[in-house]
């Protein structure tokens, strides 16, 4: 990865396009420590460590910007939870399926209507925020007539959500100009540094725990090695994949032979990447965000977060089906055994001993449900198992009292495969572009 990066800055089209993207993730950085007045961030704080997942993981995709109470406190989660749900929309709703087939505009049309989507959803997620916050007092009356007022202080809340709608809005589109001018997908590369930043802060504090309790230093080294253990891990399969010979007949066409040729269909064993886990996530995390914004004093909430919260059995339970069965549906989203039969048929192909047409579809769809099945696998035990080894390692009692080290939540199995697939794929289009650049440089 460093020779590539070397070899990145020797190009002056590409080097920009670096130094671009180095800039707008200094704006959004810069965005992430600018203060909303309306908001007590010593409150907030005091909110987030009783809120539960919602709020926690909100703040640690936004790089520690929402426990702040910053202009980019939403971050970039309303749009991804749009473009979650438009693809999920495309599969079921034709119209949208047809624009998806349209080519660059159709595209752009899907493109438009996501934006729409994140924006709404942005100011749902923002309005249940301040509310949350106004019943725990985290919000400040902005105006002077609204101090001491009985009723709720509206044009301060009015103004908190604009604030936090706008500020999401700017990270949209701070990350679709990093996709169109920079280097690699802008919404990744922007969760990627919030993840870092969070993970640098809790290091930092880890470290500053540890010298008042030396005994702690051992639960950091811990920590490094099972971080470094996972990362291996997670590399050793991201490039895991399963290789399908075909053969592609001999066509003459004049004087011309074409075909004859060997190669190979490559399927992924985990093909889906983070997808599952987000989406299982995402979906035990909506009733629970329900609960707090709107049921948190009622018989109910202490029932559900009791029984069914996170860190319960029901929950990883739960949560281990939910990626297996995300991973079987985006699976079928990303490979589609009968469009693949239905081109190799087209073009000449086949499977060697495999017959063209419904049964080679039979055997794709066989051999891609069993490679889903273990890339399941491997997600549930990334965001499980490495779980409990942290939270094991993030306490130690001594005399009588607890210091926790705090990187439980920082150093998620989650968090490290979203890392370690974006720097992946970063180094590959890093990688892809210094060959297109050989390439041109070459027909010149």
């Amino acid at each position: 990865m460093f020779e590539t990066l070397k070899n990145a800055f020797k190009s002056k089209e590409i080097r920009v396009k670096i130094f671009f993207t180095l800039l707008l993730v200094l704006v959004y950085r810069i965005g992430c420590y600018i203060p909303v007045p309306t908001l007590d961030a010593q409150q907030i704080s005091t909110v987030m460590q009783n809120a539960g997942d919602f709020l926690g993981v909100l703040s640690a995709i936004t790089g520690g910007s929402m426990q702040n109470a910053t202009l980019f406190a939403l971050g970039i989660l309303p749009f991804i939870n749009a473009f979650i749900i438009m693809e999920l929309l495309t599969l079921v709703i034709p119209a949208l399926e047809r624009m998806s087939k349209e080519g660059e505009t159709g595209r752009s049309k899907l493109t438009q209507i996501t934006r729409i989507v994140a924006i709404g959803l942005a100011v749902i997620q923002a309005i249940g925020i301040v509310v949350m916050l106004y019943n725990s007092n985290g919000i400040r009356p902005l105006f002077p007539y609204e101090e001491g007022s009985e009723s709720a202080p509206v044009l301060s809340m009015a103004l908190t959500i604009i604030i936090l709608v706008g500020g999401s809005t700017m990270v949209m589109w701070l990350s679709e100009r990093i996709t169109e001018y920079g280097i690699g997908n802008g919404t990744s590369i922007i969760i990627f540094i919030g993840i870092l930043a969070t993970a640098g802060t809790s290091i930092a504090g880890a470290i500053k725990t540890a010298t008042e309790e030396w005994t702690l230093v051992w639960n950091i080294i811990g920590y490094i090695l099972v971080v470094v253990a996972i990362l291996a891990f997670i590399v050793f399969m991201d490039g895991a994949e399963r290789r399908i010979a075909v053969q592609y007949s001999k066509q003459v066409k004049g004087n011309k032979v074409y075909g004859g040729q060997s190669t190979y269909i490559p399927i992924r064993v985990n093909g889906s990447g983070v997808m599952p886990i987000i989406f299982a996530s995402s979906l035990l995390m909506f009733p629970q965000m329900i609960i707090q914004l709107f049921f948190s004093d009622t018989p109910a909430a202490g029932w559900y977060a009791r029984y069914m919260g996170t860190g319960t059995p029901v929950y990883y339970v739960l949560l281990a089906l939910l990626i297996l069965g995300f991973s079987y549906f985006y699976a079928q989203i990303q490979f589609n055994p009968d469009d693949v039969a239905k081109n190799l048929q087209q073009y000449g192909g086949y499977l060697p001993g495999i017959r063209p047409g419904k049964p080679t579809s039979d055997f794709l769809r066989k051999i891609n449900n069993r490679i889903t099945l273990f890339g399941a696998i491997f997600l549930m035990i990334i965001s499980l198992i490495p779980t409990f080894i942290f939270l094991a390692l993030d306490g130690q009692y001594s005399g009588g009292g607890q210091s926790s080290l705090g990187l439980a939540n920082s150093f998620s199995a989650t968090g490290l495969l979203i890392v370690v697939s974006v720097a992946l794929e970063l180094n590959k289009q890093l990688e892809s572009q210094i060959m297109m650049k050989h390439y041109k440089g070459f027909l010149k």
